[in-house]
């Protein structure tokens, strides 16, 4: 299960009504790679393949990968407004260390491939 916050919901249906192709959802993953070993995915697209696992969030479809979802699983979404800018924040139980900058991470039980120069 994903969880995304209120403010986070409100602003990813804010960022996708200003696509211009129809049918947009939220794409999150996992990749090999961040100075942890695994880095965030988090995007926006309109294909679909057997390969992934759809939900509903807050309103929301969400896909995730399929081999994405084990890294993922209890993973929550945030948004903070911040003056003129905000952010998102992830937090991943299933992450026992996470870099500096917040998009990388390695589980207890897979390090990922670990790339420095990528944080």
């Amino acid at each position: 299960m994903i969880n995304i916050t209120d403010a986070a919901v409100a602003q990813i249906k804010e960022m996708l009504s200003q696509q211009e192709t129809p049918n947009m959802f939220l794409r999150l993953g996992v990749q090999p790679g961040g100075c942890s070993g695994f880095s965030y995915g988090m995007g926006f697209d309109d294909e679909e393949s057997d390969a992934d696992v759809f939900m509903e969030v807050g309103g929301l479809k969400v896909v995730v990968e399929k081999d994405s979802l084990k890294y993922l699983n209890g993973l929550e979404i945030d948004y903070e407004a911040s003056g003129m800018s905000g952010g998102f924040s992830i937090h991943n139980p299933n992450a026992v260390a996470t870099c500096g900058c917040g998009s990388s991470f390695r589980t207890r039980d897979d390090a990922g491939q670990p790339a420095p120069e990528q944080c």
